[in-house]
């Protein structure tokens, strides 16, 4: 039987790769994209439970965002490996919508609330408040957390 030498350890390969006639390197590699993939879903999940609201400028107001007002705001939006997959920056134009509406990610409609204008926050979402268990396909993988940095 042979092995395949990984970083600390030896993968044997089962005898039936030698019936079916594949080599220890198909073997080997397998195993290693196995393992890169079991450790690249692990980290996109991150343990990111809940959303977390982290104020990065705060501002003194009267009145605070609720739900049903419309606001623009400036955004990035980045993974959690710091990524950017998106920027309202980039374009020149803030995005504007209403507030818990559902129009957003649902992440947003709520770390969004309790906002007063010029505050600056950044959010981080756990998938489930993001785009889910899908992603979105070319910009966003499987059960991603994402990083939101908006000011309003």
């Amino acid at each position: 039987m042979g092995t395949c030498s990984l970083e600390h350890s030896e993968v044997p390969f089962p005898a039936i790769w030698r019936i079916l006639n594949m080599n220890s390197l198909a073997w080997c590699l397998l195993v290693a994209l196995t393992l890169f993939l079991t450790v690249a879903l692990s980290a996109a999940e991150e343990d990111v439970k809940e959303l977390k609201i982290e104020v990065t400028k705060s501002v003194d107001c009267t009145r605070k965002t609720k739900n049903g007002d419309t606001i623009s705001m400036h955004y990035k939006g980045m993974l959690t490996d710091g990524t950017k997959f998106d920027s309202s920056y980039d374009r020149g134009d803030p995005l504007t919508f209403k507030l818990g509406t559902g129009r957003v990610i649902k992440g947003w409609d709520q770390g969004l609330t309790e906002m007063c204008i010029g505050e600056k926050r950044t959010l981080t979402i756990p998938h489930h408040l993001a785009y889910g268990e899908r992603g979105f396909p070319s910009k966003i993988p499987l059960k991603q957390p994402l990083f939101l940095r908006q000011s309003w």
